[in-house]
This record gives structure tokens, sequence and C-alpha cells, in this order.
């Protein structure tokens, strides 16, 4: 797998679809020494089911640990911080990762107790936990979610994991946007599996999970979230610590250039039995009918943006989405399968970016 590949797997079998991509990326191969110690970091932000839309999901790590396991890799390790105020090994077990740790024999390593060295990162003294730095290999795993303060979170931002709480204190005070770019000139990012299954629509704690069931691979960083802004309807230009960690050396935001490898198309219609109340909100200008996860999503990503905009208003037409309008005639819709409609918007599934634009310019006002 290059720096510039996408890679982009749909489905309800998290474990399986992991494997598959793992399998795609040839990360054996990335790896090379079966002695190296690899660590896993997911993102553990809170004590809360990862359902609620905030941590990673244990089947990610279940299936990474599985193929890692299944090619010679033995040096395993799981390794987190949780956020100020919260307890790490609360969040571990919400998370179900206890039960993985025994299944697998994998260790896992509270960060929040662990010491820390400062090291010099672009100019700027960070403290790093150690053990973190010890890994030779290091797999990013964060959710891709909304974040009320950063606009986004992804991989950048949960690099902030691995530092201790003193510094993230710090970097709050700091307005998180230039440590965060600073912080990934100190910690590697070998490798990016995203749990795109259901994360936040703005919030990092959850609460408001937008069903996606996807699962996203990337080895630059800063690529990888230049594409969640692209995906949830911001520009990156939104997302401040983004550009600052290009501006770095730390990786591209060239969308453009990217090869984007779909392992195989959106499948299933998940996405409306986890509707929160805020969803639902929006959901009330859509008509959705057999709509995929992920392009559901990308129209609720969307929605939320034009309301943020307060161009969300009673007697809009309903933006129809899903299998069940393909070859039907109707007003506006968005998706390949409403390519009959007046007016719609193809893609499978549409970003939300594009959801935005072709709304404003095709919604009467």
């Amino acid at each position: 797998m290059k720096k510039r590949d996408i890679f982009l797997i749909h489905g309800t079998d998290y474990k399986e679809m992991t494997k598959q991509l793992l399998e795609r990326a040839n990360l054996a191969a990335d790896i090379r020494d079966q002695e190296k110690k690899i660590a896993l970091k997911p993102n553990l932000v809170a004590a809360s089911d990862p359902s609620h839309g905030a941590t990673t999901h244990g089947e990610l790590l279940a299936g990474t640990i599985e193929y890692l396991q299944g090619h010679g890799f033995q040096n395993l390790t799981i390794m987190e911080g949780s956020w100020v105020g919260e307890q790490t090994e609360r969040a571990f077990r919400a998370a179900g990762y206890d039960k993985i740790c025994r299944k697998y024999q994998v260790s896992f390593v509270d960060l929040q107790k662990d010491s820390s060295t400062e090291y010099n990162g672009a100019g700027m003294r960070i403290r790093v936990c150690d053990q973190a730095m010890a890994a030779d290999y290091r797999i990013n795993m964060p959710v891709l979610k909304g974040h009320c303060q950063t606009v986004v979170t992804c991989a950048l931002k949960n690099n902030k994991g691995l530092i201790p709480n003193s510094e993230k204190r710090r970097f709050h005070t700091m307005g998180l946007h230039k440590p965060i770019a600073h912080l990934n000139t100190i910690v590697q990012n070998d490798f990016i599996l995203v749990d795109n299954i259901c994360g936040d629509l703005d919030f990092e704690e959850g609460g408001n999970p937008v069903v996606m069931n996807r699962i996203l691979g990337f080895k630059d960083p800063v690529l990888c979230d230049a594409f969640v802004c692209d995906c949830m309807g911001y520009r990156t230009e939104d997302a401040a610590y983004i550009g600052l960690a290009e501006k770095l050396g730390v990786g591209s935001t060239d969308l453009a250039s990217a090869n984007i490898v779909c392992l195989n198309p959106p499948t299933g219609t998940e996405a409306k039995a986890h509707m929160t109340r805020r969803v639902q909100k929006l959901a009330q200008f859509a008509e959705a009918k057999d709509a995929c996860s992920a392009c559901y999503g990308s129209l609720i990503y969307a929605l939320d943006r034009l309301n943020d905009a307060g161009e969300l208003k009673k007697g809009l037409p309903p933006v129809a989405i899903g299998q069940g309008y393909r070859g039907a005639k109707g007003e506006i819709g968005v998706g390949s399968c409403t390519s009959c409609f007046q007016k719609s918007l193809p893609g499978c599934p549409p970003k939300a970016s594009e959801i935005v634009k072709f709304l404003k310019e095709n919604w009467e006002s």
C-alpha cells in the first residue's frame, strides 16, 4: 500500500472486513520483521460502548490481531490513554477489550500510568509516553467522527492518546490545532485503520452516531483527515491542524491525486435502526427507501452541515435516497439509484461535501 492510497470496505462483519482490508494492504510485508514491537492504538476517549459513536469497535482489534498472529507476529500490545477525567481501565472494559486481550493473549498498556519523555517536535517541546515511543510499528485505529473544538477528529488527533494527561491539558491551553500538528512530527503513523462504522456527528464523546458500516485504510494521516473532512461535508481548512501538519511535512492533503480503492460496494440498510433523536430531526428532510448505510450516512452529514448554516427549513422537498428508487421518477434525489429523477446527484455513495453543494444549488428556497 502506498501513501496516496485510500482503501475502503463496506459491510457489517467488521472483523472479517478488517482482515480483508489488511490482506489487500499487505500489512505483513510492510512490517516485515516478525520480532518488531507492534502497538495497536484505538480510541478509548471515554467509557462507552462503541455503538455510541465515540470508541473503536473491538472487532477491528480482533481482526487486526488475528491477521497479525496469522502472519507470525506475536509481539503485540494494545495501548491507549483516555481523556482527562476518565479512567482508561473503565473505558477498556466498557469497549469489551478485556475479553479480546484474554482471548488472544495480548497485553494492554494504560498510558495514563506510563512514564514520559520530552521530544522536539519541529520546534515544539512535547512529552510522549515511553511505551508508545518504544513501539517499532504503530497501527493507529481512530474513529471517524466530529469534534466540538476541532470540527473533525481522526488519525492525527487520535495520537493525543499517546501523551500524558499533563500534556493533554497543556494542548487545550494552546488551542489544540498547533500542538496536534507538531505531535505528529514525533509519533510515526505506520498504518491507519479507521473505524467508520458509526462515528458521532460532532462530539468526541459520542451520543449521536451516524451509521456508515465502513472501514478505511491509509498510510498518510494527513490524507486520511482531509478525506474525513470531505466525507463529513467540511473543507480541509475548517480543521486547521490538518493544514499545519501538512506544512510540517507529516503528509499531504492532495485528495485529487489519491488512489481510492473500494474493495466492495456499499451494502445493507442498517442506518435507521440506530437513529438518535438528533439524527431523526435531520432525517425528516430525507425520504429513504432501502438506502445503503454509507449513502444514508453521507446524506445525514450533509444535512447537518446545511443545518449549521441555517439552510434547513420546513417546506423543502424531501431528498430521495436508496435502492428503492431505481428506475423511479421524482423531484430531487442523491446517489446513483435516483438517476431517473429530475435533479439527481450521482455517486455510490456520494460524498457529503458533494451533497451539500448539490442541495444548495437545487433546493428551492
